[in-house]
């Protein structure tokens, strides 16, 4: 039985997705060439993540980080991907490319996965058909039995 620590978030055989098509936007893992459209991103919205369902309570994403501070947030992202105890990834805009928001999937001490996810103010009505689609793609791809995902 998975107890959510790293060692055991996802099973060693378990092939990761490393992508989601959903129409309008498209989940691909998040890394360091994500840096500065990624940072344009979360920047341009801040208190509208801080106000979506799931962030409430949490001090990401902070004003003052710097360009180089989200690099090596978006370096750790990748290498938890690489060690399979973690998994960001960005969303983009599936005509332009534009990132547009982030999900991450992560162990958690009460469930056997935690969700969060965000889209930038501008693509807000975005934010429940990503919610939507990435809680298809965990019930039909993923080994979870459930997750911890704020409802919209």
């Amino acid at each position: 039985m998975d107890d959510g620590s790293p060692e055991t978030f996802v099973p060693d055989d378990f092939n990761v997705p490393v992508a989601l098509d959903a129409g309008a936007f498209r989940l691909e893992p998040l890394g360091p060439e994500h840096n500065e459209g990624d940072y344009e991103a979360w920047m341009s919205s801040i208190e509208h993540i801080r106000s979506t369902a799931g962030w409430g309570g949490h001090t990401w994403p902070a004003p003052e980080m710097t360009l180089e501070e989200n690099l090596g947030d978006l370096r750790r992202h990748a290498d938890d991907f690489a060690r399979r105890v973690g998994f960001t990834f960005t969303v983009r805009d599936a005509q332009t490319g534009e990132i547009i928001g982030c999900v991450y999937i992560y162990p958690s001490k009460s469930e056997p996965a935690h969700v969060r996810s965000w889209v930038r103010a501008s693509r807000a009505d975005l934010d429940v058909p990503l919610h939507d689609a990435v809680s298809r793609w965990l019930r039909e791809e993923w080994p979870f039995s459930h997750v911890s995902y704020a409802d919209r």
